[in-house]
């Protein structure tokens, strides 16, 4: 595995030399280095150091080019306005360091130096209830970011905070105990999620109905609670009929939008039942937390409610029952102390914001957290219908996640089935597999090119559209860079550094150097957009670039179809790298 440095470093390196030689009072000085329209690199920094020395900045930017050797990396370098470089480098150094990178599996993209243990908390949908369009983001976007950290070299614990606790299921245990066959399966063979969501949701009415209308029933109900807490054995294994019952649902759903999530990361709020005593005890001996009108509660000066009093966060409600906050910071101490981490994310619905400020600070006043543990909320913003609303059904209900991803593969299905129907590439088996692929990437791609923090619009219509920026656009790309490479007869993809390139080649080049630099910004920002855009971009590029520039027909020139069917090859693989990372596959044929 060998990590090749980017031009983008290369060049960098070359002007903070020669600046730090002309300018040694500077120190270490940020070239400030970007692409460019002028060239292909431009040098920014000189005006400011210049600026701090009392100098001329074209002067100086002047003496910094005289420093600055030229021929192997860098063509020409020119002095342009008060003290701006404009760069160019050499089409040797571009194809020798693409060609670098296409002799690495990982694309010469490095692991992080500073690479530690990150756990995610995302997908966290609840037991006995149906998942809606609202648990799709934490799902697709928390998946995403434990792709690309751990392609950067992170140690990734993933944790799915299922709702697996609470008052509701005095209700159902008790019904279930009254009516012992609610959750029996049809036959003894595997059940589909839909049976298993079916009798929870049957079971659910029916015992709500039931809470609602008969006092004896609610108060057996509200018994039942207390032997839940109190870890009563049957009551619990009654309990567990429904977190299994559940699950069998949950990993349809998650196998439909391609997810792997494993039982061992299933962590729900049960899980942390056994800490909760002893983290209300260490919060208020330490005098973070203290009792108000008999609760246990942290304050902030910061959090005030509309009647300007300060909002607290209860730990431990006046009648000894647990919040959402003693669960959460039990998490913490379980994912600090337990799992060894140093940083946790928390991919959360925008709407919970406060609470996790509340919970984080919280946790840092009891030294849970600190400046070596990080804990940070990647909230998202909410999914809206065409109409620029929340997403609902006609009927005003939450839409059903399943509905929304089975309409998303039939509609991909047709898509792909038309566009065949020109061809006849595919067969009927590969229709329906890629209508799967695209689907789903469909889904994926309009949220993760979307920046989380955003609402965004469900539009199916523009998410399978061959057109613009969508996961299919992409896919396509993909699949005609494969068809390209399996027509190229006899003519391998081979880099020939002593070649010129056309403008095309060399925009498609840098981009394509960029990878690795794209990804370590993703990792580090928790942005999947970030590399989203970028992928985008490279499909752009690579359109332009093939029809400016004959691949196979007319025949270029053997050494020049060879150069061009390297850069095909390695914008194939760097598409489907970054395409994995999000979470989409690529169809080799479409």
């Amino acid at each position: 595995m060998a990590s090749v440095p980017s031009l983008a470093s290369s060049v960098e390196q070359r002007v903070a030399d020669a600046l730090a030689s002309a300018l040694p009072e500077a120190g270490a000085a940020d070239p400030l280095l970007r692409r460019s329209d002028r060239a292909d690199f431009q040098a920014n920094g000189i005006l400011a150091l210049a600026k701090k020395a009392k100098a001329n900045p074209r002067e100086l930017a002047t003496t910094v080019v005289e420093g600055i050797p030229t021929g192997d990396l860098i063509r020409e370098i020119e002095v342009s306005g008060p003290g701006f470089l404009n760069i160019t480098i050499t089409d040797r150094a571009i194809v020798e360091t693409l060609a670098a990178r296409a002799a690495d599996d990982r694309l010469g993209v490095p692991l992080s130096p500073s690479a530690g243990t990150t756990v995610i908390d995302y997908a966290q949908p609840n037991v006995a209830k149906e998942m809606h369009v609202g648990h799709l983001r934490s799902a697709v976007i928390g998946a995403a970011m434990v792709e690309i950290l751990e392609f950067t070299g992170e140690t990734v614990v993933r944790r799915h905070h299922i709702g697996d606790w609470g008052t509701q299921f005095g209700m159902l245990i008790q019904y279930l105990l009254e009516h012992p066959h609610e959750l029996d399966h049809k036959s003894e063979e595997e059940v589909s999620g839909e049976e298993a969501m079916s009798n929870l949701n049957r079971l659910y009415k029916a015992s709500r109905a039931l809470f609602d209308s008969d006092e004896e029933f609610k108060t057996r109900a509200r018994a039942r609670v207390v032997d839940l807490q109190a870890g009563e054995p049957e009551t619990l294994a009654l309990w567990q009929r429904f977190v299994d019952e559940s699950k069998i649902y949950f990993y349809s759903v998650f196998n439909k939008l391609d997810m792997d999530i494993q039982d061992p990361d299933v962590v729900g709020e049960s899980g942390y039942n056994d800490m909760l005593v002893e983290t209300c005890e260490l919060l208020e001996q330490s005098g973070v937390a203290v009792r108000s009108n008999g609760a246990l509660c942290v304050f902030f000066d910061e959090y005030k409610g509309p009647d300007g009093n300060p909002t607290p966060l209860i730990v431990r409600k006046s009648d000894g029952g647990f919040g959402y906050a003693a669960t959460d910071l039990s998490a913490i101490r379980d994912r600090v102390g337990n799992l060894k981490a140093d940083t946790l994310i928390y991919v959360v619905d925008a709407r919970q914001s406060l609470h996790f400020k509340m919970v984080f600070e919280t946790a840092r006043r009891a030294g849970w957290l600190n400046d070596e543990v990080k804990a940070v909320q990647l909230a998202f913003g909410t999914v809206l219908g065409k109409d620029g609303k929340p997403f609902k059904t006609r009927e005003g209900e939450t839409v059903r996640l399943v509905d929304l991803l089975d309409e998303a593969i039939d509609r991909a299905t047709s898509v792909v089935r038309e566009k065949d129907e020109e061809r006849g590439l595919l067969t009927e088996q590969e229709i329906v597999e890629n209508g799967l692929q695209v689907g789903i990437g469909a889904v994926k791609y309009a949220d993760l090119s979307t920046s989380a923090a955003r609402d965004y619009k469900f539009d199916l219509d523009q998410m399978v559209s061959l057109t613009g920026d969508t996961s299919v656009y992409l896919q396509y790309a993909y699949a005609r860079i494969r068809s390209i490479l399996r027509k190229s007869g006899d003519r391998c993809p081979v880099a020939h550094p002593e070649l010129e390139l056309a403008p095309a080649e060399r925009t498609l080049g840098l981009h394509l150097d960029g990878f690795g630099a794209l990804v370590e910004e993703a990792a580090a920002e928790y942005a999947p957009h970030k590399l989203a855009a970028y992928l985008y971009q490279l499909s752009s590029l690579f359109t332009t670039f093939y029809s400016e520039c004959p691949v196979i027909k007319p025949e270029p020139e053997l050494v020049v179809g060879e150069n061009r069917l390297f850069l095909c090859e390695l914008t194939a693989r760097t598409l489907s790298k970054g395409m994995s990372l999000l979470g989409i596959r690529t169809p080799e044929k479409l």
